[in-house]
């Protein structure tokens, strides 16, 4: 039996995956291919590349991955990622899909084009940084003439692009939209909005799993609070390992 695992964007929320990823490997679960947007991508190649949840915590802690984000202030966005190549590529120095020891899917948005890419091959950082690049806040990536922007955007949780090819597909989903919801600031606004917008386009990528893994507890944290990362990882971990055992993921005939 072939099984994937498609993993959610959602900023600091993804970090959760970190604590699924924990319990399936203690359910005993074999992953045989992974696909993944923005944070999702993002810890889908580490764990591939042959670091283990809890050392992709350490890594995201100690790295200080997520804030290594520098200003650029262009007209494209706020901020670019240059920081974020720098730190990846000390941790995957060959820097392409072929050093990976599970496949790995990487969803980007093309914004000319409106239309979600996945690349597979080649060089591995370039398309993880297009798909960690929330509009408006970072500047695209361009990618042989075509420019790229978070892949949550177009498929933020990308089960389709591995269902054929497994009998059985794990999705782990971060961006669970809580009905509690208080306008404190403006851009809680805009997070709330995006996470609405986010959560449409992954109705029928919920569909396309067997399990589906989406803690309601993730829905009360902000996708921008990077305060406490053994915590988003607790609470995958906890919900995972309470609401699922082993044979959660067996097919049933």
């Amino acid at each position: 039996m072939k099984i994937g695992l498609a993993l959610s964007g959602g900023g600091a929320r993804g970090i959760s995956h970190l604590g699924v990823l924990k319990a399936l490997e203690e359910f005993g679960v074999q992953i045989d291919c992974i696909s993944g947007t923005s944070t999702g991508a993002l810890i889908g190649a580490l764990y591939s590349y042959g670091l283990s949840p809890e050392k992709i915590l350490e890594t995201f802690i100690n790295t200080r991955i997520f804030t290594s984000l520098r200003p650029a202030w262009t007209w494209t966005g706020l901020a670019n990622v240059n920081g974020l190549q720098e730190v990846l590529l000390k941790v995957m120095p060959e820097n392409n899909f072929q050093s990976l020891k599970i496949p790995v899917t990487i969803v980007a948005t093309n914004l000319k084009k409106g239309r979600p890419e996945y690349f597979t091959s080649g060089e591995l950082v370039v398309p993880l940084l297009a798909s960690c690049c929330v509009p408006v806040l970072f500047s695209p990536i361009n990618i042989d003439g075509e420019v790229y922007v978070d892949g949550g955007i177009m498929d933020n949780l990308p089960a389709d692009c591995i269902r054929r090819e497994c009998d059985l597909v794990i999705g782990s989903s971060c961006n669970h939209v809580s009905s509690e919801f208080d306008v404190k600031n403006f851009r809680s606004v805009i997070e709330r909005s995006l996470m609405i917008a986010i959560s449409g386009n992954t109705v029928i990528s919920k569909h396309l799993c067997d399990v589906l893994i989406e803690p309601p507890e993730l829905g009360k944290v902000s996708a921008f609070d990077l305060s406490d990362p053994r915590r988003l990882f607790d609470i995958g971990y906890a919900f995972a390992k309470t609401n699922y055992d082993k044979h959660s993921f067996e097919i049933s005939k």
